[in-house]
């Protein structure tokens, strides 16, 4: 303040006010603010966060109605105890000074921590250190990207803009079935959503009506650090750990780092880079599988033309075809001329062999033994035709005679001669009366037929005589 006070003290003194150059103003300014704001505590978030390859940190602290300019020098962002990041909420210290350059005033922090996180942060860092410990973190138990995978399964909030970005990035990269699960991305149901998502995920079948994914993808846009603390909690990065199928976090910007990210089979700066990192690109997969069927093409023409020259080079030291057939066509021709006249001579020789037996033969010499061998079978005809007569005569005799026995022992032979069965219920043949019971239905059968009749239920006199039925029954023998 009294830089500006003896100006104005000068200015009030002369009567006129004193033309000042623009360096001279600027200059004063800085002092007088310096002077005034020689340590200031400010409370805002981290916006516009840059590192300058120089070392130093430039970067903006706003809050909803205002925003200052800050920077951070080399000398001390070695000591800060988190690094800035943007949307981070934070309480610095430093103090105020103007840069003439610009004619803005801005704040040289000295120190730098989160504010109302302090202790999240420390938590953070011991649960990050126990997962390590346990070796979730480790390369070894991380998993490949599927090269081609048919589905795609993505964790988000189905409003945002995250996943328009990855499913337009899919289309353009590797035209797939996706399939998203809507979960919330931010507040206190964020990570238990995210959790039951992955599980859901997992404990799909692999034939079902929704195919189980490929690869999943747990995305979200940027935001502040308490925006992004649900995927710091510990039950998610365990649950992401356990995941079945290989999981891609893309959780905010490419500064921000969380849980997830550590325990993940891939960490993506952004979501579209997730997308990319989960699909191929369908025109290169083309473009590599031409290349190698042209390849192919000239390798097997390449090793064709090598064969073929190589079998060039053998045929030179062989001898010519006509000069290794040549004497053997020659013999042929000389052995297949002289084949017809030998063949006629060989016939000639063979009908000479055959003459002479041949006028040995004559008819009588054959027809004599038919004649001899006629005579005897006549003879021994004429013996056997007796023979069999009468042992024919006999079996027919024989015959007969069990005829007459078989016709004697028919058992409904006597129903022609006027006698009757008595059958009771069911088929059977009644024996004896005493059998019979008074008022049983009864059935008598007759050469002719059948009548039903009932027994009397009155007994026969003892004292009457029965009349002898005179017997047409002849003798058998």
């Amino acid at each position: 303040m009294d830089g500006m006070t003896d100006l104005a003290t000068q200015a009030s003194e002369d009567g006129n006010l004193q033309a000042y150059t623009v360096s001279e103003l600027a200059f004063a300014l800085k002092r007088t603010i310096e002077d005034a704001y020689g340590f200031v505590r400010l409370r805002g978030e981290l916006s516009k966060v840059t590192f300058h390859s120089n070392g130093h940190v430039y970067l903006d602290l706003k809050d909803e109605r205002a925003s200052i300019s800050g920077v951070i020098w080399k000398t001390q962002v070695r000591g800060l105890a988190v690094r800035p990041q943007t949307g981070m909420e934070v309480i610095v210290t430093g103090r105020i000074t103007t840069y003439p350059g610009r004619s803005q005033y801005q704040i040289i922090i000295e120190t730098l921590a989160p504010a109302g996180v302090g202790a999240l942060l420390a938590q953070l860092e011991r649960l990050k250190a126990r997962l390590a410990e346990e070796g979730l973190f480790e390369a070894a138990r991380k998993r490949p990207i599927p090269a081609m995978p048919a589905v795609v399964g993505v964790i988000t909030s189905p409003t945002g803009a995250v996943i328009r970005d990855i499913l337009h990035r899919i289309r353009e990269r590797w035209p797939c079935r996706v399939i998203v699960w809507p979960a919330l991305m931010q507040g206190d149901q964020a990570a238990g959503q995210v959790c039951a998502a992955i599980e859901g995920f997992c404990a799909l079948p692999a034939v079902g009506p929704v195919p189980r994914p490929d690869v999943l993808i747990v995305a979200r846009g940027g935001g502040s650090v308490e925006d992004l603390w649900p995927f710091n909690d510990d039950a998610l990065a365990r649950t992401a750990a356990a995941c079945a199928i290989p999981l891609i976090a893309a959780i905010g910007h490419e500064t921000d780092t969380t849980l997830i990210d550590f325990v993940a089979d891939r960490r993506a700066p952004t979501p579209t880079a997730a997308a990319e990192m989960a699909t191929p690109v369908l025109a290169e997969l083309a473009a590599a599988l031409s290349d190698y069927e042209r390849r192919l093409t000239m390798c097997g023409a390449r090793a064709v033309e090598h064969r073929r020259t190589r079998l060039a080079a053998a045929a030179r030291g062989l001898p010519r075809p006509q000069d290794l057939l040549g004497l053997a066509g020659q013999r042929l021709d000389i052995a297949s001329g002289r084949l017809g006249a030998a063949l006629h001579r060989n016939v000639a020789a063979h009908a000479r062999d055959l003459a002479g037996p041949a006028a040995a033969l004559k008819p009588g010499l054959l027809r004599r033994p038919l004649e001899l061998k006629g005579a005897r079978l006549a003879e021994i005809s004429g013996r056997l035709t007796p023979l069999i007569e009468r042992r024919l005569k006999g079996e027919r005799d024989r015959l007969a005679g069990l005829e007459k026995v078989r016709q004697s022992l028919d058992p409904r032979g006597p129903l022609q001669r006027g006698y009757a069965f008595v059958h009771r219920a069911g088929g059977l043949i009644a024996r004896s009366a005493k059998a019979l019971g008074a008022g049983e239905q009864v059935e008598l059968e007759f050469h002719d037929g059948k009548r039903e009749a009932v027994i009397d239920g009155a007994s026969a006199p003892k004292s009457r005589a029965k009349t002898p039925v005179p017997s047409t029954q002849g003798d058998l023998f």
